[in-house]
């Protein structure tokens, strides 16, 4: 800048940051990039700590991963952050595997009852003992239909109880 071109009422000097009409203030653009970075860096950063306990659910593969996902979508639309610390709580701590009891507990009835996952008698090896029994069965029903044999009725008569049972 010459000192022509400058007002009578500024200084000698001027600051860097001031730039001659039709110029491009460079300070102007390099804030718009830092400021752009920033939204998008705390962007990022918000996002990811937001779903923190989720992460946290699913690399240690966790039974309740699924409602932690869902708690932290909740406080991430709702803004509510209790949401999201019950969340952070509940990635935190182990809940017992209740499912996993009571498919072992299923698998132990099945080898009590000698019979494998979704099969019956005739799966097991014991059609050829129990060919007889719908037709034994049958007999009994018809047999007793005015009430005199309760058993018969049940539908498990005495006759057709499995061969070996538990002492």
């Amino acid at each position: 800048m010459t000192g022509s071109s400058l007002h009578p009422a500024a200084t000698d000097h001027l600051p860097i940051f001031i730039t001659s009409p039709g110029q491009t203030d460079v300070l102007m653009v390099v804030m718009a990039i830092v400021l752009l970075a920033a939204v998008v860096g705390f962007g990022v950063f918000f996002f990811r700590l937001h779903s923190l306990p989720e992460r946290w659910a699913h690399g240690r593969h966790k039974v309740q991963f699924e409602i932690v996902a869902v708690l932290c979508l909740i406080a991430l639309f709702t803004h509510i952050h209790l949401f999201w610390v019950i969340a952070l709580i509940l990635a935190m701590i182990e809940l017992p595997d209740v499912g996993g009891w009571l498919n072992r507990i299923a698998g132990g009835v099945e080898k009590i009852a000698e019979t494998g996952p979704g099969g019956g008698a005739a799966a097991s090896g014991e059609a050829s003992r129990n060919q007889d029994a719908p037709q034994a069965r049958e007999e009994a029903v018809a047999r007793n239909t005015a009430g005199a044999d309760p058993v018969a009725l049940s539908g498990k008569p005495e006759h057709l109880a499995p061969a070996r049972t538990r002492s």
